[in-house]
């Protein structure tokens, strides 16, 4: 006979689930947002350096964002979630070629040229137009994955979603064109944060099942014969 588990352990390993739920959505932008504090404005000899160490740390962070919308629509079914999930994909694979391409080529090519700006270099303009085409696809997939997720979770759980939901699309869609730099997109991907916060918030079931939370008795059935007829309070008749 299978037995239930009680409702105090099931009570601690659904908030171990949402803090962890919580942290997986708003470590990363909260990151990005860091370093974005340093991002230079202006690459040339003086900030080439960081320019291209700043890049290459952050390929594994940037496709986070994507990874954000799959754990917020986690066991989700239906046609609109993967329509996110698909556009989180979409992200993270154009917006690491603008990181790489764009951040990490261009630092690379100004470090080993020897140029004192990038306006030396017409192979920097180049780069960085690709790089920008790239990212404008992958800015604008996770836009739609943003809208998408905002919308299922809406219709999931109510208007307790709409403020997260209305952060998360209007940072997500500044983010799209400012990027990480300070001051703009630093406030962008930590809007990101918070909007991914609420949206964890209502993305996980509200109620706990009856079942779990009175959970039957496990121990043996009674064994005896039952009574079928009325008992006699006073013994038997003659």
């Amino acid at each position: 006979m299978t037995s239930l588990a009680p409702p105090a352990a099931i009570t601690r390993s659904a908030g171990r689930r949402d803090r962890l739920l919580l942290a997986a959505v708003t470590a990363p932008p909260l990151v990005l947002a860091g370093v974005g504090l340093t991002h230079p404005h202006h690459l040339d000899a003086t900030t080439a350096t960081w320019w291209t160490w700043m890049h290459l740390l952050l390929i594994p962070v940037f496709p986070l964002l994507g990874v954000g919308h799959w754990l917020l629509l986690r066991r989700v079914p239906g046609v609109l979630p993967w329509v996110s999930r698909v556009a989180a994909f979409v992200f993270a694979c154009f917006y690491t070629g603008l990181d790489a391409v764009a951040g990490v080529g261009n630092g690379v090519l100004m470090l080993r040229s020897g140029a004192a700006d990038q306006s030396d270099l017409p192979e920097v303009g180049w780069l960085f137009g690709i790089g920008n085409e790239l990212g404008s696809v992958g800015g604008w997939a996770l836009v739609l994955a943003a809208v998408t997720t905002s919308a299922v979770l809406v219709r999931r759980a109510g208007v307790r979603a709409l403020p997260g939901a209305t952060l998360l699309v209007a940072a997500t869609a500044v983010f799209s064109g400012e990027h990480i730099y300070f001051p703009v997109g630093v406030l962008a991907v930590v809007g990101i944060a918070v909007g991914s916060a609420l949206l964890a918030a209502v993305a996980r079931p509200q109620d706990v099942p009856a079942s779990a939370a009175d959970p039957a008795p496990t121990g043996p059935a009674p064994t005896g014969p039952a009574p079928t007829g009325p008992a006699s309070a006073t013994g038997s008749t003659r």
